[in-house]
């Protein structure tokens, strides 16, 4: 694995999430990851995901609100806004790996910061591997 990491929100919302299938190894992720000081580079779009996901998955607002800020104060974390330039990197990858939108930019963050992704997303982690290295949570 790179130096640094590019983690997808389906691998933060699992951690926080008990009854996820892959929640312990999410969660023994993000203390290897607090342990080891790794750098985590994240698009500021990860915030929203965690928010919904939680807000509207779990019919938990407030909560899902208050992790996504939890996540935001993360130690060794970066944000990276969705400017026009990382949109437009964003765009090109979703358009020729065909990745949905929004994997498509923790994508373009992980390549442009020489991050590994980790991710749950089957998908995005196939496709994703012709770009950046990419690993689940319990191979990270």
């Amino acid at each position: 694995m790179s130096d640094a990491v590019t983690i997808d929100a389906s691998v933060l919302v699992s951690a926080f999430t008990p009854s996820e299938k892959a929640h312990r190894s999410c969660k023994a992720l993000l203390r290897e990851i607090r342990r080891l000081e790794t750098p985590i580079i994240l698009p500021t779009l990860a915030i929203v995901e965690i928010a919904a996901a939680i807000g509207r998955g779990q019919s938990k607002p407030d909560l899902g609100y208050a992790f996504a800020l939890e996540v935001s104060r993360f130690p060794e974390l970066t944000l990276v806004n969705l400017d026009t330039s990382l949109a437009h990197e964003a765009a090109d990858i979703a358009a020729r790996h065909r990745l949905r939108g929004s994997d498509a930019v923790y994508v373009a963050v992980a390549r442009r910061f020489g991050a590994t992704l980790v991710t749950l997303d089957a998908e995005q982690c196939k496709r994703a591997a012709a770009i950046v290295p990419v690993h689940w949570p319990e191979g990270a």
